[in-house]
């Protein structure tokens, strides 16, 4: 198996360097491909038009690498849909698509509805919240689509600094410290039960590009456990060479408090587990502890556990494919 996982990292594992932006325009030319990009989005008003604008002067208006952006807004309350509609992009309200069937809270849900408002053939997500952000998350990932016809789902990899608050060392940046849920719960989960995914560097990272045609035949976690989900249905379905990653530099964002990546980490567990043993499915949950005052008081959430059905069986979406 390690030796499978370093014949992957040879063969499977890019820089963004490795395919300059021509010869990735060449071959979008020649194959006729249609590029997405899809943000999701909640609360991000303060980074979202910064990453839309630059999408759009490097990768429409610069170049013709992607065929539309699309922000889907799951529910904010602040001006995010107003400011990626000032940088240019379309913003789509998740409870506007597929009213049918009610929306529930989750990053999964939103990139599983926007397959609905989106046509290209590679759909590439990136995360709302990224500071600094540089159009090279969006062409390193997608060009082994457009150069590869073998590669179906391409991951980003890269360095996540973790801010540190507090003490003498507030404001400086801890290199590779930003990853712990992947560290603590995501990795282990894979290199102990799908050995064959350990090559890759940031597995729950928000930014990956696939082709529809793979999207649209997975289940989709509704909450956090969409990326591990994603990524281990895709193993099954198409086979370790079909996904890739690329070194695309470094990724700053906001960063959750720890009960957050606790909730987080529970239900990257429960997709693991649900992929492990499709037996009897209970609805679990987590409690957590906050001090109030002299005692600790137990404040419990549910974990997700529901999944979106793949896209091609939905009726809505085989009669769009129709039209």
């Amino acid at each position: 198996m390690l030796e499978e996982v370093e014949r992957w990292l040879a063969d499977r594992s890019w820089s963004v360097a490795d395919r300059p932006l021509h010869r990735i325009l060449a071959a979008k030319r020649a194959t006729g491909q249609t590029v997405s990009v899809v943000l999701p989005a909640l609360n991000e008003e303060a980074t979202v038009g910064e990453i839309v604008s630059a999408v759009r002067r490097d990768l429409v208006l610069g170049v013709p690498l992607v065929d539309e952006v699309v922000v889907v807004d799951s529910g904010s309350t602040d001006r995010t849909a107003e400011e990626a509609a000032a940088a240019g992009a379309r913003v789509v309200h998740r409870d506007a698509i597929l009213p049918r069937i009610p929306a529930v809270p989750g990053k999964g849900e939103v990139l599983w509805r926007s397959l609905l408002v989106t046509r290209g053939d590679i759909v590439c997500f990136v995360d709302a919240d990224l500071r600094e952000f540089s159009s090279d998350f969006v062409s390193g990932i997608v060009g082994p689509l457009l150069t590869e016809p073998d590669v179906h789902l391409v991951k980003a990899m890269y360095d996540r600094p973790l801010t540190v608050s507090g003490g003498p060392a507030s404001g400086t940046a801890a290199a590779g410290q930003g990853g712990r849920v992947t560290e603590l719960m995501a990795r282990p989960l894979l290199n102990m039960h799908w050995p064959r995914l350990a090559g890759f560097v940031q597995p729950l990272g928000g930014e990956y590009a696939a082709r529809r045609s793979l999207l649209e035949q997975l289940p989709f976690p509704v909450g956090y456990g969409v990326e591990l989900g994603m990524l281990v249905d895709a193993l099954h379905l198409v086979g370790l060479d079909a996904l890739a990653q690329v070194d695309v530099g470094v990724r700053r964002h906001r960063h959750q408090d720890g009960q957050a990546l606790g909730r987080m980490a529970a239900a990257i567990y429960r997709t693991a587990q649900l992929r492990l043993a499709r037996g009897h499915m209970i609805r679990p949950s987590l409690t957590q502890f906050e001090r109030s005052g002299d005692a600790f008081e137990p404040r419990t959430y549910s974990v997700d556990t529901e999944e979106r059905p793949p896209m091609t069986e939905i009726a809505e979406y085989q009669a769009r494919r129709v039209a």
